[in-house]
């Protein structure tokens, strides 16, 4: 079956999902939804050069670290496990990064938030991967730095942690007890960009930092029975396969023609019956 690749990028509010669009935030519309620091350690601000090309995000910020997020636009939150693999991916530039006057590095990182599945005592339940340890020597010119990854998996993928409660015996964060990386997942409130760590603290920091091209990638294979494709299989699925029954040349013109065989028939009907969700 064709694979369709579902490009989504964190662009404004009310903004529609767009199958075959590959869409990048460059913030040359302004901020887009994205939110960074903000008070008394200093600003963030929308700057028309010096981006990868173009208008970016700069923050310059006193703090013990920094971040960037999202709670806003619908590609950027929402169910992710619709999805069989996501990619995110972002622009960086560190400027400056400073603890009292020594050059320093920091970690930086993806998290993903949930709010309403709280339960561990944290205000969110979270899932992170950390892309590196960057600063202005290793960071200093423009780096893309990306992550691929199953949002259906039940156990945390290979460099990644979770957060929401504390292990009672080291005091680290972790995932409450039953919730699983895919449970996160199912109902994204935020994507964060930030250089907090869980489990780590760190002191006043001067930062400078760039961000830009925040894209978020979500890869879909739909299950065979899935006609009108909005990840459900039901009567409407049902209803417009037998509208198309019968033949269907050429190959692949029909969505009801799972099998590929230029016939809309029973065994059409039994692949989607098998997959049926009502």
């Amino acid at each position: 079956m064709m694979r369709i690749v579902l490009l989504l990028s964190c662009i404004a509010l009310g903004a529609a999902p767009a199958f075959g669009q590959s869409e990048t935030v460059t913030f040359d519309a302004g901020t887009e939804g994205w939110i960074g620091p903000l008070g008394s350690g200093g600003a963030t601000s929308i700057v028309t050069t010096g981006g990868n090309p173009g208008a970016n995000m700069r923050t310059v910020f006193n703090d013990f670290g920094i971040t960037f997020f999202n709670s806003t636009n619908p590609s950027c939150v929402g169910d992710f496990t619709t999805a069989t693999s996501v990619t995110i991916a972002i622009d960086l530039k560190v400027e400056l990064l400073r603890f009292f006057g020594t050059n320093v590095s920091r970690p930086w990182l993806v998290e993903l938030r949930d709010y309403d599945g709280a339960t561990g005592g944290y205000p969110w339940n979270g899932v992170w991967f950390r892309f590196a340890q960057v600063s202005a020597a290793s960071h200093g010119s423009w780096t893309r730095l990306t992550v691929t990854f199953d949002p259906n998996a039940t156990v945390l993928p290979s460099g990644w942690g979770g957060s929401g409660s504390e292990d009672p015996v080291t005091y680290q964060p972790r995932l409450p007890p039953g919730v699983t990386f895919r449970d996160v997942l199912r109902g994204i409130d935020a994507i964060a960009f930030t250089t907090l760590e869980p489990g780590f603290v760190f002191g006043f920091t001067d930062h400078t930092f760039r961000i830009d091209n925040i894209t978020v990638a979500r890869t879909i294979v739909p299950l065979a029975g899935d006609v009108d494709g909005n990840g459900a299989i039901d009567a409407t699925d049902l209803s417009l396969l037998l509208e198309a029954w019968g033949s269907c040349p050429p190959k692949g013109a029909c969505a009801a023609d799972f099998n590929d065989d230029t016939l809309v028939n029973a065994q059409d009907m039994a692949m989607l019956l098998a997959n049926w969700s009502g």
